[in-house]
């Protein structure tokens, strides 16, 4: 895809020309694990509801839904095929299958907090399926925090344009929503570097017990 074409005011006669679709399109291919600018789209359609061009309540349920099925998608996908990928990816990069599983494990130990939360990190929101997949976290609990984390998202996105788009021009909403996510994405990097080089990291470690 080229830039032209993700850029906002294509976004927006997307949004016009599709309404609800593209709304639920956009963040079900986003969360299935395709990095194409889903919430961008539904930050769009709330702003467009809140200019009368499109209903709340649609709007809301339309980015609930797509949500929902898409992390489904790549939750499945994960669990189906992710781990040998992932493990064929990490010797490219010269990560050791130990590493992968601590990391894995890791996850496991947070899958919870990473599905609900993750929707607002940027780049976790897309991948957080998948290695919930990878992770093999029980689907129920997966769907539980799918369900929730999207709603509270969805809600909070949708809202936010909805009334705030009113008062803020839109590229500017958009800007300090993208700002969080990216500030949320070196935080939690931060928190994995961290944890990764405290068990793998420190000498004097390897042959304990």
């Amino acid at each position: 895809m080229s830039i032209e074409f993700l850029s906002l005011e294509n976004i927006q006669e997307i949004a016009r020309q599709y309404g609800y679709w593209a709304v639920f399109i956009g963040i079900a291919l986003e969360n299935t694990g395709i990095p194409i600018p889903g919430e961008t789209i539904t930050i769009v359609g709330g702003f467009l509801a809140g200019s009368g061009e499109l209903g709340y309540w649609i709007v809301l349920g339309s980015a609930i839904a797509g949500a929902v099925i898409g992390d489904n998608f790549g939750y499945w996908i994960g669990r189906w095929g992710g781990w040998p990928l992932l493990i064929k990816v990490g010797s490219f990069f010269n990560i050791s299958t130990k590493q992968l599983e601590g990391v894995r494990n890791k996850f496991s130990k947070n899958a919870a907090k990473a599905v609900f939360f993750g929707r607002f990190v940027t780049l976790l929101r897309v991948f957080a399926g998948p290695i919930a997949g990878i992770a093999q976290m029980p689907y129920y609990r997966f769907l539980l925090c799918n369900l929730g984390g999207a709603t509270v998202w969805a809600l909070i996105m949708v809202s936010l344009s909805f009334f705030v788009g009113r008062l803020v021009p839109l590229p500017e909403l958009i800007h300090w929503i993208t700002q969080f996510g990216i500030l949320a994405l070196i935080l939690v990097i931060a928190w994995v570097g961290m944890t990764l080089w405290l068990e793998f990291g420190k000498p004097g470690l390897e042959g304990k017990d």
